[in-house]
């Protein structure tokens, strides 16, 4: 059997395509991204822009196609934050449904936390030690208190890394009273966030994909690290080279950044803000660590697949 899962995200629109095997075991057999931008001049206004809009009518019909070459069997489309948030969210996916045929599921924050989760459990061992996940998106931040066996905690906070460029519209390259700016606003924004670490003590961050991944390959092509975060489903930052890549990302400006090795250009624009948050939870929390998942939310998507799947059966 073949299954798609599309990954609704508020900057990009992700499809993976996987056979999965009677047992349950699956193999990937197509992945593919396209930067969508939902969430460009209106993502704080809770409305979806003409534009952006019709890049992902545009987007959500080219993996139509893809799934349509592929044959696949069962299609799960799910959609977060830019589209939950937005007026005219409904709108946009009867859209895609009259015109692929897709049903897109809208899930709540916390639904998308859990699934997080799921994904990054199967990346890695979490192990028997509480530690804190975090997934920046475009439109939301998640958190997940957990361990192998439990979540504990889990909270989806609207501070996606395209919301967060639109409150503070940082300049080229971010000035010091902008990161300070951000920060204080980091600071008041995850009240909930610190609470909970005052209850449940984490020392070491998850980061889950997206600019943790892009943070990963930079320090592989910069010191050509032996560990290539490329092919694996995990990676271990080195908290000096992580330290680093936070300064050059600070002191570039758009055009320095492009030439980055290992920086997607989909991610130039949000990684100096997601660096920023990232930094400003590890210190703020004293933690230790910093793991990175190469998994996420459509690997989660896809676990809560199979074993819906594996108990109807």
């Amino acid at each position: 059997m073949k299954i798609a899962i599309i990954d609704i995200g508020t900057n990009t629109f992700k499809l993976m395509i996987v056979r999965i095997h009677e047992n349950g075991e699956f193999v990937v057999i197509n992945k593919e991204k396209i930067p969508v931008k939902l969430g460009e001049g209106g993502i704080n206004n809770q409305v979806i822009s003409h534009t952006p809009f019709l890049r992902g009518v545009k987007a959500m019909a080219t993996h139509k196609a893809t799934i349509d070459r592929f044959e696949v069997d069962h299609v799960r489309a799910f959609a977060t934050s830019a589209i939950r948030s937005a007026s005219n969210g409904e709108d946009f996916v009867k859209r895609v449904f009259d015109e692929t045929g897709i049903q897109i599921e809208t899930i709540s924050g916390d639904r998308e936390a859990e699934l997080i989760y799921y994904g990054v459990n199967q990346a890695l061992d979490l192990g028997g030690k509480k530690v804190l996940i975090m997934d920046i998106g475009g439109g939301s931040t998640e958190f997940v208190i957990c361990d192998r066996q439990t979540m504990y905690w889990r909270h989806s906070f609207d501070l996606g890394a395209a919301r967060l460029l639109e409150v503070i519209n940082p300049s080229e390259p971010i000035k010091k009273d902008e990161i300070k700016e951000l920060k204080s606003y980091l600071k008041e924004e995850l009240k909930l966030l610190w609470a909970a670490c005052e209850i449940h003590k984490v020392d070491t961050l998850v980061g889950s994909s997206g600019s943790f991944d892009s943070l990963a390959e930079m320090i592989y092509y910069k010191y050509h690290t032996e560990e290539n975060p490329l092919v694996k489903t995990e990676y271990h930052f080195n908290l000096k080279y992580f330290e680093a890549m936070y300064k050059l990302l600070i002191n570039s400006n758009l055009e320095k950044r492009f030439k980055i090795k290992g920086l997607a250009a989909m991610r130039v624009e949000m990684i100096v803000v997601a660096a920023i948050m990232i930094r400003f939870v590890f210190k703020t929390l004293d933690l230790k660590a910093i793991r990175l998942s190469t998994f996420s939310l459509k690997e989660g998507m896809l676990y809560d697949f199979v074993k819906t799947m594996k108990e109807t059966h």
